[in-house]
């Protein structure tokens, strides 16, 4: 996609202009880039952020599929993994992407669309094969769709609302998605079994919830072996949203990552 592409989905509202989150305080500022996943938003890093590594310079970015979004201007446009094209450019030296991010990043590794580098991903979805899928898994993505937002606005800042409030806002986000947002997702999903993980070049670490039920840390173990050289990390108790439960491992874990792939001399975070 051209700059001059990428500029006009912007102007259309679809995705914003990345934001300086944290500036460096130390070291020489490598550049790290953010992504959230499907109904998520750039609050999600907030903790991570918070306990990330002073020589980290932070950016993250609305995505067209941020909460509350209307999938009328995203969701009826094929080629999801558009919006990351020319976003995800030279000028970062890393990237943490998160769920339905993760997955489109992934792909745009695959097809040769973005240039690699160091990348964290966090609970992506992936099936190595076709036959993992049949009705049921349909059936559950589909009907309990929901239950994953409830999950994030339990673990987010709307964890202090009564729970019958955070059901409903969790239906109301499902509902901005709508069919075809859901669809971009379900058919994203579905490619896994075909991408040709063996030509990601790009150094990853991949990170998934034992106890998450909408990316099954099975995906993760399976994406993470499919890519030569990815290195997989379980994170014990954790769910869909390890940035937001554990900040203080997840840091940990990016740092360490970030030590061996962009050769920082990287101090260690203690887990908090």
């Amino acid at each position: 996609m051209s700059v001059t592409t990428v500029a006009g989905v912007r102007d259309a509202g679809l995705t914003g202009a990345p934001k300086l989150r944290r500036a460096a305080r130390s070291g020489d500022g490598r550049k790290i880039l953010m992504l959230h996943g499907l109904g998520g938003k750039t609050t999600v890093w907030d903790r991570f952020v918070e306990r990330a590594d002073d020589s980290m310079e932070l950016w993250d970015v609305d995505l067209p599929w941020r909460a509350m979004a209307d999938s009328d201007g995203w969701g009826s446009l094929p080629d999801p993994v558009r919006f990351l094209v020319g976003l995800v450019d030279e000028s970062y030296d890393a990237v943490v992407a998160h769920s339905y991010a993760a997955n489109l990043l992934t792909e745009a590794y695959a097809d040769d669309r973005v240039p690699p580098r160091p990348t964290v991903l966090i609970s992506p979805f992936h099936r190595s094969s076709p036959r993992d899928f049949d009705w049921s898994v349909i059936s559950y993505y589909l009907n309990d769709f929901h239950r994953v937002f409830e999950e994030a606005l339990e673990v987010g800042e709307t964890g202090k609302y009564p729970k019958a409030h955070r059901d409903w806002l969790a239906l109301r986000l499902r509902d901005r998605i709508g069919p075809y947002g859901w669809m971009r997702f379900f058919e994203t999903y579905l490619r896994s079994p075909f991408l040709d993980l063996g030509a990601v070049r790009a150094p990853l670490l991949v990170l998934s919830g034992e106890k998450d039920i909408a990316a099954r840390p099975q995906d993760g173990r399976a994406l993470a072996a499919g890519v030569p050289g990815a290195r997989f990390e379980l994170l014990a108790g954790c769910r869909h949203f390890p940035m937001v439960e554990q900040p203080g491992p997840v840091a940990r874990l990016v740092n360490d990552f970030l030590r061996t792939h962009l050769l920082c001399d990287l101090p260690d975070l203690e887990t908090s």
